[in-house]
């Protein structure tokens, strides 16, 4: 049995990598960073999600990378009133919620919104206790 730590990071294949960074850094916070090999991703505390353009894929790669197929939770704790209001204020439109859930660690107060590629994003806070 092997025994796995955390998650370190996550490929997003995208139509345009510049449209997702702008997105990542700008309506959700997120530091864009490069690596060698002009390849671009963005961090968030100790993750980071690499962007791949769908048009210049890095192998290997999954067995069907195409833009818009992820569904992520990034968790908040930030009132969801105040990520409401900034989403608006970026004319990010809300698909869904608040609406309750249940994360990782227990019950969750979701919002989902979609990034430039169709990806579904859920922002979540942890319920109070």
């Amino acid at each position: 049995m092997i025994s796995i730590d955390r998650v370190d990071h996550l490929v997003l294949t995208v139509a345009d990598v510049d449209t997702a960074v702008e997105f990542y850094r700008d309506v959700l916070g997120m530091e864009p960073v490069e690596f060698p090999g002009d390849r671009r991703a963005v961090r968030f505390g100790e993750q980071t999600i690499k962007l791949h353009a769908a048009s210049e894929l890095v192998e290997p790669t999954a067995t069907h990378p195409v833009p818009g197929s992820a569904n992520l939770c990034f968790i908040t704790s930030q009132a969801l009133a105040d990520v409401q209001e900034h989403l608006r204020n970026n004319e990010v439109r809300i698909e869904e919620g608040p609406v309750g859930r249940t994360g990782s660690q227990g019950p969750i107060t979701s919002l989902y919104l979609r990034d430039p590629d169709g990806n579904l994003i859920e922002i979540a806070r942890y319920d109070e206790e």
